[in-house]
């Protein structure tokens, strides 16, 4: 009982942080732009590490 107690409380943290995060996110300007670029150029240098099993 003790366990789903903890666990349920950390959830909750859990989800009261991703709440609080998209309220704030909503409010920046944010050059999704750029934001995409870096995202593609991790991703792709996850994929060529897998690929060529360098790195």
């Amino acid at each position: 009982m003790l366990r789903f107690v903890i666990v349920a409380l950390i959830v909750l943290a859990a989800w009261a942080l991703v709440l609080n995060t998209i309220r704030v996110m909503r409010g920046l300007k944010i050059d999704w732009t750029g934001v995409a670029f870096m995202v593609g150029f991790v991703a792709l240098a996850f994929y060529l590490r897998h690929v060529s099993a360098m790195g």
